[in-house]
Order: C-alpha cells, then sequence, then structure tokens
C-alpha cells in the first residue's frame, strides 16, 4: 500500500523531472505508480498522468499501442492528434469505430472552418451517430461575441 509520504515523494520526482523536460524519467517514476481504473484514487490519477505524459514526450506509439486496450490511452491519443491537426489519423482511427476520434476530427474540421467537410464526414463514417451530427451541423454563431 502506498503512503502519503510515498505519493509526495513520486509527485515530486515526476514534476521535477516533467519541469526539467526529462519525459523519461517522468514517465518512469509515474507509470510505477499507475494503475487503471484503480479503487486507490492516487494510483488512477497516475495513470491518467502517465498517458498524459506519453502525450507530452510525443511517444505516441506507445500510446497507440496501450489504445488498443486502454480507454484513458484512446482519449488522450485522440486529443492529441485533435490538438495537432492529424485529421488523417483521426479518420482512420474514427473508421475503425473510435467515437472519440470521429467526435475530434468533426470538431478539428469545425475549427477550420470546413462545415461541409464536417458534415460529409458524419455521413461517411456514422451518419447515425445523432451526437457526431450536432456537432457538425451546430450553429456556433450564437456562442461568439
Amino acid at each position: 500500500m502506498t503512503t502519503s509520504h510515498d505519493w509526495n515523494v513520486i509527485n515530486d520526482a515526476a514534476r521535477a523531472a516533467e519541469s526539467r523536460g526529462d519525459w523519461g524519467a517522468a514517465i518512469f517514476v509515474v507509470s510505477a505508480a499507475a494503475e487503471c481504473c484503480s479503487a486507490d484514487a492516487d494510483m488512477h490519477n497516475a495513470h491518467l498522468w502517465h498517458m498524459d505524459l506519453l502525450a507530452k514526450a510525443e511517444r505516441i506509439d506507445e500510446l497507440a499501442t496501450l489504445a488498443e486496450a486502454d480507454v484513458h490511452a484512446r482519449r488522450r491519443l485522440d486529443r492529441f492528434l485533435y490538438e495537432n491537426g492529424r485529421d488523417d489519423d483521426l479518420r482512420q482511427r474514427a473508421r475503425l469505430g473510435e467515437k472519440t476520434a470521429l467526435y475530434y476530427l468533426v470538431k478539428l474540421l469545425r475549427r477550420r472552418g470546413e462545415q461541409t467537410a464536417a458534415q460529409q464526414v458524419v455521413d461517411e463514417i456514422d451518419p447515425a451517430d445523432q451526437y457526431a451530427l450536432e456537432l457538425a451541423t451546430r450553429d456556433d454563431t450564437s456562442h461568439r461575441p
């Protein structure tokens, strides 16, 4: 069982490594304390932090491998692809049935002003997905100042 002192040591070591850009050390420390869907909130949070560190370190192959069986890795990978404008990768993942990738793809196309392309991608990949359709057709002008 990990004590509060242990978590402080892990947190401090990982934060220090992260702040100096030593992704390998940060990932090593955090991953050792990480457990997906753990009943221990610290271990679960460490798992989420681990996924985030992999994305920050651009260790995408490693994140993609974990994404095959880990919902948190899938979500973080899809968010990384969105943040980096990688629509082709999102499209490929969406075609394989990854819903989060479809939603991020639609958001990316909309962010670029490609309204028609956003609607087409939903029609092509999953026309029955009401949320994707809403994202593609939502009138965002009401939210602008």
